[in-house]
């Protein structure tokens, strides 16, 4: 571009008016540090993700301990240690792994008291109500999953290889203890245990 086009385009107006440029910037450093989340009740949305680990926790099935002995010494003895699987991080894998995968199975419902809460949702099909609205909450929900565990994966790992956490505890120990979003006055948020 030669310096002649240049100063036309500025007498022409091309450039961005610094009052716009301002609005602009402004609009996207709110938008960046605006939180992310549709999730008004948070507290009822981490007793739902809650529920699904508790449900985790009580499919568990009892396991052996892992063998982590598969190298020899030079006499051919082998190396290494057995570790209780209940304090394994591979425990801890799979008990997380998917589990905000799974909370695309919840949707936010009226239910009869009134009140809205999480219910896991068993054929979508069957579904009375609108199942695009029903789909958007499943996604917030699992997002809001996401968010939560990010916060807390590190303590929350540490509790459950612990033994912190046992079945029964789980909302009080993410909701409560780990995250803040309940307060121990407030009682536990509705999560129908109900299937749809």
């Amino acid at each position: 571009m030669e310096a002649g086009e240049m100063d036309g385009r500025k007498k022409r107006g091309g450039e961005i008016p610094k009052a716009a440029a301002i609005w602009i910037l402004s609009t996207l450093i709110l938008a960046a540090i605006t939180p992310v989340s549709s999730i008004d009740d948070k507290c009822a949305a981490c007793n739902a993700v809650a529920a699904e680990l508790e449900i985790g926790l009580s499919k568990e099935k009892p396991r052996n301990h892992l063998d982590m002995r598969h190298r020899l010494d030079s006499r051919g003895q082998r190396e290494g240690r057995v570790i209780d699987y209940k304090v394994s991080e591979l425990r801890v894998v799979e008990l997380l792994d998917g589990l905000c995968e799974k909370m695309q199975d919840y949707t936010l419902m009226k239910l009869e008291s009134g009140q809205k809460g999480w219910v896991k949702v068993r054929d979508w099909d069957d579904l009375k109500t609108d199942k695009q609205e029903a789909r958007a909450y499943s996604k917030n929900l699992s997002s809001f999953c996401g968010r939560l565990l990010e916060e807390t994966e590190d303590e929350l790992a540490e509790w459950i290889k612990q033994g912190s956490i046992e079945p029964g505890g789980v909302n009080k120990a993410l909701c409560q203890d780990l995250s803040k979003h309940c307060s121990s006055s407030r009682g536990s948020s509705i999560v129908d245990d109900r299937e749809l």
